[in-house]
This record gives structure tokens, C-alpha cells and sequence, in this order.
């Protein structure tokens, strides 16, 4: 395989919670002009594979590249089912329903389903009064939480959080949670679309369901529920050099993120692969001795094999990976200063810490 930074397709999905934000807001090309809910950037996931669109390997689906050439897709000695990394922007106009995802202990045993979904949202923008719900409230058992869900009266079971610009929230599979109304997100997970959530309708077309399909969903819900997690927003750790902004905005064992505002052109290299999401202005990437440009609001999949790779000339994007936790997150913002519970804070890191003593 010779490798390159790779342009992909981009499936998407007209949820009724959508709007306009992704196309007028972030100014991405080529939507149509319809509600769209959420633009999937890098996706694996059944009925929304993406295919490669640019140079030797246009028309291969991520799916088959990663099939084919595990160790230069994804990272040398990586084997799995599917590309590890899910990103998409998610136009939360109006609310996204009350739901879960299940952890992957959950996911195996009840939906036969090689992982979990674990995610994290980095807010992108949210109206002033914006609001998440996340998580249930201590002492409530299920029978009330349920009972809480049927009268669609969420806050009394659930914690209602601020949300702000700027901020992330790591949200491990089996915590419940909802976004939305007036927010817009970026959002990076593990590779998976299992749900159970608690509304009276359909989020494809706002369609009711039944009496009895309602109650099945939530008693669903509550299997793959494990109320015991909390989230709190986190505004990053930020790395701070002559001509590069480097914020770690959430990290744990299934992805980093990290947002990058830099002056100057900058060379990275890595070991496994990257998802680069551009923010700002149209921005040149070369790699390899190729050069690929994308607009606002575009993502590349920049493959292990790529090693190295130039980003020109300013810009600002997000970058998403599978990281080594403890060579790749806590050693640079330890050198940085920042402490343990700091850091501890961006996510799920406590086992990588606990292997260290």
C-alpha cells in the first residue's frame, strides 16, 4: 500500500434533531440544502462505510483498506473488524433524544457486537443558555428512572449541565445523556452505532411509536445502564509553543483528541493513524511527496504508514487518534507541569496510570 493522506466520502444523516449549522455555521461545502443532523467525516460503521475519493485508492471503502492493510492503516501489529475511530459534526439545532450507548462488556453479551461506543464531544459552538443532560441522579433506582422517562421529565432523574464553547465532555459507554437544543459538535468515538434510547419517537423522522415499543426501548436502556458515571466539561491542557497552540481536549484508552491553532506550517509524525478535521481556512497537507487540500470544515485520513506529515501554512484543526496513553498523552503534559488529577481529568486514564506504579 502506498500510503497518502486520504480524502473520504461522507455519509449523513437527516435526524429530526438537525438543521442548517454544519453547512451555513461551519461553512461546509457541498451539503444539500436540507436538515442535515450530523455529517459522519471517518466512518466505518455498517450502511455508512466511507470509500476513498482521491489519487491511487479512490473507489476502496475504509473498510477494506483497513481489512487489507491493518498495520498501515491503523498501526503496525493493530487487528480488528473495522477501522477503530468514528468522527462526525452534529448539528444538535434541536435536542437529541435521551439515549446510551453500551459499554463493550455490554455491547458482546447483550447486542452481539464487537465493541462498545465510548465518545466525547467537543463543543464547536452553543448558544449561551445551552444545556446537556448527563448522567442520573444518585438514589434514583430504575423503576423511578423509568417511570421519570415515560413523563418525558428528564431533569428529575438526570443532571443538567452547562455547555459552553470550547468545551469537551468524555462520556463513556452506559452513561445516559442528551444535547441540544442550539449546539454544535464535534464528536470522536469508538467505531459503532448501537443505541437504546428513551424518547416516544423515531429520531430518523419523529415518528411515534407504540405504547409497548416505547417501554421495550427503555427497559433496553436500562440493561446497558450504568448509572454510577459522571462527566464533567473540561476546557484542555493546553501546549504552548513560538507558532503552535496544542490543546488535549479528552483522551483515554479509545481516542485522544487534540486541537491545534498554529502560525506557521508544522511537521508531526506518528505511528498510527491520524483524522485530521480542519476548523479553519482551506488548508494544504502533504505527505509522502503528495499534497491534498481541504476547506473548511473537511477531514483526512492520514494513515500509520504515512509517518510524517506537513500541514501549510496556518491553520487550525482537530486531530483524533488511538493513542499510546501513557507515551503519547501523560508523559508531554507531565514534562508540561500539569498535574495528575489535571490530567486524570480529560478522561479515562486511570488504568494507564495505575499500570505505571
Amino acid at each position: 500500500m502506498k500510503a497518502y493522506p486520504l480524502k473520504l466520502t461522507t455519509p449523513l444523516a437527516t435526524h429530526i434533531f438537525g438543521g442548517q449549522r454544519i453547512r451555513q455555521q461551519l461553512g461546509k461545502a457541498d451539503l444539500p440544502d436540507t436538515r442535515i443532523a450530523e455529517t459522519w467525516e471517518i466512518s466505518d460503521v455498517d450502511g455508512m462505510i466511507a470509500s476513498v475519493t482521491n489519487g491511487e485508492l479512490a473507489g476502496s471503502s475504509l473498510r477494506e483498506l483497513t481489512l487489507r492493510y491493518p498495520d498501515e492503516m491503523v498501526a503496525p501489529g493493530w487487528r480488528g473488524p473495522h477501522f477503530p475511530l468514528l468522527s462526525k459534526f452534529i448539528d444538535g439545532t434541536g435536542m437529541l433524544p435521551v439515549h446510551l450507548h453500551a459499554n463493550d462488556e455490554l455491547a458482546q453479551r447483550l447486542e452481539q457486537q464487537p465493541n462498545g461506543k465510548t465518545e466525547a464531544w467537543h463543543i464547536l459552538w452553543a448558544a449561551p443558555d445551552a444545556t446537556c443532560l448527563l448522567g442520573v441522579r444518585e438514589g434514583i433506582d430504575n423503576a423511578r428512572l423509568k417511570a421519570a422517562l415515560l413523563a418525558e421529565d428528564y431533569d428529575a432523574v438526570m443532571y443538567r449541565v452547562p455547555v459552553k464553547t470550547g468545551d469537551t465532555f468524555y462520556v463513556p459507554g452506559g452513561m445516559l445523556h442528551s444535547f441540544g437544543p442550539d449546539t454544535l459538535i464535534y464528536e470522536i468515538e469508538q467505531t459503532s452505532d448501537i443505541q437504546q434510547h428513551a424518547m416516544p419517537w423515531r429520531m430518523e423522522d419523529g415518528s411515534r411509536l407504540s405504547q409497548q415499543e416505547w417501554e421495550k426501548n427503555i427497559d433496553a436502556l436500562l440493561q446497558e445502564l450504568r448509572p454510577e458515571l459522571r462527566c464533567q466539561p473540561q476546557a484542555g491542557l493546553a501546549l504552548q509553543t513560538q507558532h503552535l497552540t496544542r490543546l488535549f481536549c479528552c483522551a483515554g484508552p479509545y481516542f485522544a483528541l487534540e486541537r491545534w491553532r498554529f502560525s506557521q506550517p508544522q511537521s508531526f509524525s506518528f505511528n498510527s493513524a491520524r483524522i485530521l478535521s480542519n476548523l479553519g481556512d482551506p488548508l494544504t497537507v502533504e505527505a509522502n511527496g503528495i499534497s491534498v487540500s481541504i476547506g473548511r470544515a473537511e477531514s483526512l485520513l492520514l494513515p500509520a504508514a504515512l509517518d510524517k506529515v506537513i500541514l501549510h501554512t496556518a491553520g487550525e484543526v482537530l486531530i483524533g487518534y488511538v493513542p499510546d496513553l501513557a507515551s503519547e498523552v501523560l508523559q508531554p503534559l507531565r514534562q508540561a507541569g500539569y498535574s495528575e488529577q489535571a490530567i486524570a481529568a480529560l478522561g479515562d486514564i486511570h488504568q494507564a496510570m495505575c499500570q505505571e506504579e
